[in-house]
């Protein structure tokens, strides 16, 4: 008896760039299901894109250019991007930038090789921006093929001289006390020291937050110790924002997940510090971390650090990644470091000119850096 006769039908490559809500949450399914066999970070997830366009301030100023890679009905290929216009330039960043910290494309393992070039060319021909600025990639980042120059599509993007930092713990132990053992005596004596001393003012205690426990109290009071910190340091953050939507939003994306894990540290019915964290592919990652300033001379966040580093490799995780920013209570704990690069583009005559200025402006630092005596340097 013959074999059944089966048809094969090749699939159609077609790419499609998204710019509204709507089509976007159409195609969420599609692109869930990609983001879960390329193994992506939840910075890449739609529902993390989505919550951030619902909530983001001054959307009049920005529009969506999320590209997409279908092959027939099956999406092989995301990159996430957004504009936002400043001083009338329009550029091409990560879609959720200040609130993702690790950035690229999404590219499913059995694709064509060349999709993510194709893909970006399809972005670049269909315009709608004129700077290119793509930060806040690791080493092994997807979006570097794009740099590749026997491709005619790295022509648009080069290295940007922009880098940023990230701090992490990895290492042998097989947990968290052999860990706390490897570190030096003073780090255990501040611990030990900052302990003690919360506990001369009542009961404290180390926990993860319940799954099922409400997480808005918790929320609230990040905000109000976060725009405490940056009132004090300057700065400002949408994130904290009273009343800003944006972070609960961020957070439930990473409960629905079920990626999410809150670790505080309890003065008797206060909390006195708490990070909001984020365990995947074997590492916990800590989002968003804060500490009542009111408590800053036992070091509070240093103290919840040093438990929630414990209570993962006690859970065999192999890494604790603090994400972006090279603070230094990070650099004292991490053992490894990673540079974070960054690639430019322009697109048009304004695009080439802003990209022109910014390098001019790189360039005359770097020079005026080095006529500065080193004396003067160092006391900088």
């Amino acid at each position: 008896m013959n074999a059944p006769f089966v048809l094969a039908i090749p699939r159609t490559r077609t790419f499609e760039v998204v710019t509204s809500a709507a089509r976007l949450a159409e195609i969420a399914p599609a692109w869930a299901a990609l983001w879960q066999r390329a193994g992506g970070l939840v910075f890449q997830h739609p529902d993390w894109i989505g919550a951030w366009w619902r909530t983001t301030p001054h959307q009049e100023r920005r529009t969506l250019r999320i590209g997409l890679a279908w092959n027939g009905d099956r999406l092989d290929g995301v990159i996430a991007l957004a504009t936002f216009k400043r001083s009338g330039i329009r550029i091409l960043e990560w879609a959720a930038k200040d609130h993702s910290d690790y950035g690229d494309a999404l590219v499913a393992p059995d694709s064509d090789p060349q999709v993510i070039a194709r893909l970006w060319q399809h972005v670049f021909d269909q315009g709608g921006f004129d700077l290119i600025y793509l930060n806040r990639l690791l080493p092994d980042a997807g979006v570097h093929a794009l740099l590749d120059p026997a491709s005619h599509h790295g022509t648009a993007l080069r290295p940007n001289h922009r880098t940023e930092i990230s701090y992490r713990v990895a290492g042998p132990w097989q947990s968290g006390a052999e860990w706390f053992e490897t570190l030096s005596k003073k780090a255990r004596q501040n611990y030990r020291r900052g302990r003690k001393f919360m506990e001369e003012g009542g009961a404290l205690r180390f926990r993860l937050l319940d799954a099922d426990e409400p997480r808005e109290p918790v929320l609230a009071r990040v905000a109000v110790l976060k725009r405490l910190w940056l009132a004090r340091h300057g700065r400002v953050s949408d994130l904290f924002d009273k009343g800003s939507p944006v972070l609960a939003a961020l957070i439930s994306v990473l409960a629905e997940l079920g990626l999410l894990r809150i670790f505080v540290l309890e003065l008797d019915d206060t909390i006195v510090a708490v990070s909001i964290n984020f365990e995947q592919h074997g590492t916990m990652m800590a989002f968003v971390t804060t500490y009542d300033p009111e408590y800053e001379r036992a070091s509070p966040g240093m103290v919840l650090m040093m438990d929630y580093i414990q209570w993962s490799l006690d859970r065999s995780l192999a890494k604790v990644d603090f994400l972006c920013g090279g603070e230094d209570f990070k650099r004292r704990f991490a053992t490894q470091s990673v540079t974070l690069s960054s690639m430019i583009g322009a697109r048009g005559l304004r695009g080439h000119l802003a990209a022109l200025a910014d390098h001019v402006n790189h360039v005359s630092k770097s020079w005026r850096t080095r006529r500065q005596p080193k004396a003067e340097t160092s006391d900088e």
